[in-house]
């Protein structure tokens, strides 16, 4: 379960500084969106979410380098990267913010194990992404992959 004092203190900032956001979501699908939304007044800030499962998605939706994808993967620091930047760029928003990862129980490999995330928040000056070793369940992966990109978020607008 999200943080409701999170998801009300990213929404009392993104009110604040006038600011949009847009996510892409892989491994999320579709949780961040829902949860930036659930408060009233959310359409002050939030202007899109798309679910970009599969790579297709990614490169069709996203404008992602198919390349990008051939040589990092989807789940990868470049991968989560490509997809805040896409989704801000073609959205027109102040902020992107993107989540790709392995949420389990299967498609896990030792160089990519089940809870490997990364997470990527775009403004017009940078591009930060983290990464997380989640070790919960499918549905615990997908929360706390919501929750910190929340938290990301929320640093982002606290500087």
């Amino acid at each position: 379960m999200i943080d409701e004092k999170l998801i009300t203190q990213v929404s009392f900032h993104l009110k604040k500084y006038n600011l949009t956001i847009a996510t892409a979501e892989s491994c999320t699908g579709g949780l961040l969106a829902n949860t930036l939304t659930n408060l009233s007044g959310s359409s002050a800030y939030f202007d899109r979410g798309v679910i970009s499962y599969s790579n297709s998605a990614k490169i069709d939706l996203l404008g992602i380098p198919e390349n990008l994808l051939n040589t990092h993967g989807a789940v990868s620091e470049p991968g989560a990267k490509a997809m805040a930047e896409g989704i801000r760029t073609t959205s027109n928003v102040d902020i992107g913010l993107a989540t790709t990862g392995i949420a389990g129980p299967t498609g896990g490999t030792k160089e990519k194990p089940v809870g490997l995330v990364y997470i990527a928040l775009s403004t017009t000056n940078n591009t930060p992404v983290k990464k997380y070793q989640f070790s919960g369940n499918r549905l615990q992966n997908k929360e706390n992959t919501c929750h910190a990109a929340l938290q990301m978020l929320l640093e982002q607008l606290t500087r």
